[in-house]
């Protein structure tokens, strides 16, 4: 089998710029197929393995971990306007146990230990770029792959929640026109402190938004992704909240703390970061089990979103366990830039231990 080390990767030590403009090239490999039949949001897919916005900075990183094994590619989240990201460091390797959101803090580390701090901000090539390149990139990508495409709103100054959720919409239609199979809205982005990064902390907002997006997108699979919650009252109320509106919830994106070095000192401004990867996988799992209660108590006559996991997950036992749990399909992102090769490692065993 081919020695993952030899294959390109998002490098963390280089601009985010510097990695969208050397985005690698398409793979050809033996990719084992994934017994089962599988939907995503209602669509025919050949596998429960895909991407979550965050690794595919442009169509040639959708189009390159397509031939590595996902199938449900989603580019990442996009503006209305052009955003830069934060300066480095981006991706910060820490020491981390399994998080429950109550920490005060993680240390940062040398070394990748499965985890680390994400510190993006959510930019965004302008919107001529990007529609031109999800157009391009639904053409070349095999028609049995899914392109989700991550939209969120740019709060500008003196905006009113309705301009918010206006610009939300804008960006999803926008999208869709270009050539997505689904629109996923982001309302959870532990980097930034303004509303468009909360919205799952706020049922009101969160229905007013997903109503004008599920206008904007008519009929189209629409998807939104949430942080972590740790109060089942508060994952009830929101999913009332965005239940009619939703064909699919994604969690769980990141936990959130403080960043230290090893003396102690704050990184990022003291500001906290969302953590990604191992450490995150009980706390992913826990949510998503309280989603599905709580989904299989709505009344008969609601919508009942499908359930996407994410957080931490890089086995195929991952992988077996968060299906068991309630998640209609599987995202790794941390896992997928650490390792591309990871989804052929798991289809290969999901392949070998098929009933």
């Amino acid at each position: 089998m081919q020695n993952p080390a030899s294959l390109p990767r998002y490098d963390r030590l280089q601009t985010y710029q510097w990695n969208y403009t050397h985005a690698p090239e398409p793979q050809e490999l033996d990719i084992p197929a994934v017994p089962g039949d599988w939907t995503f949001c209602g669509l025919p897919v050949p596998s429960p393995l895909g991407i979550p916005a965050g690794p595919l900075l442009n169509g040639k990183w959708v189009l390159y971990y397509a031939s590595l094994g996902f199938d449900v590619l989603t580019y990442k989240t996009v503006r209305s306007t052009a955003r830069e990201c934060y300066p480095l460091p981006n991706l910060q390797p820490v020491t981390a146990a399994s998080m429950t959101g109550r920490e005060s803090q993680v240390t940062l580390t040398d070394q990748m230990q499965g985890s680390w701090a994400v510190s993006f901000g959510m930019p965004s090539a302008a919107p001529e770029i990007w529609r031109d390149d999800i157009t391009r990139t639904r053409e070349l990508l095999p028609a049995e792959k899914i392109l989700s495409v991550s939209v969120v709103g740019s709060l500008q100054p003196g905006w009113s929640l309705e301009d918010l959720a206006e610009d939300y919409a804008l960006c999803a239609r926008w999208a869709r026109e270009s050539g997505a199979d689904c629109i996923e809205t982001n309302f959870s982005c532990p980097n930034v402190c303004t509303r468009d990064g909360q919205l799952y902390q706020q049922p009101e907002a969160a229905t007013l938004v997903a109503s004008r997006v599920r206008e904007a997108i008519g009929d189209t699979p629409y998807l939104i992704k949430i942080g972590h919650l740790t109060q089942e009252e508060t994952a009830r109320e929101f999913l009332q909240a965005v239940a009619p509106f939703a064909t699919a919830i994604v969690m769980t994106n990141s936990v959130a703390t403080t960043v230290t070095d090893a003396r102690g000192t704050p990184l990022f401004n003291g500001e906290q970061r969302g953590i990604c990867g191992v450490a995150t996988r009980e706390a992913s799992l826990h949510q998503l089990k309280c989603f599905a209660r709580l989904i299989a108590d709505l009344p008969q006559n609601v919508n009942r979103p499908e359930l996407v996991s994410c957080g931490g997950i890089s086995t195929a036992e991952d992988v077996r366990e968060f299906l068991n749990a309630g998640a209609q399909a599987t995202h790794l992102a941390t896992a997928a830039m650490i390792d591309p090769l990871i989804a052929r490692q798991i289809r290969t065993e999901l392949a070998q231990k098929a009933p």
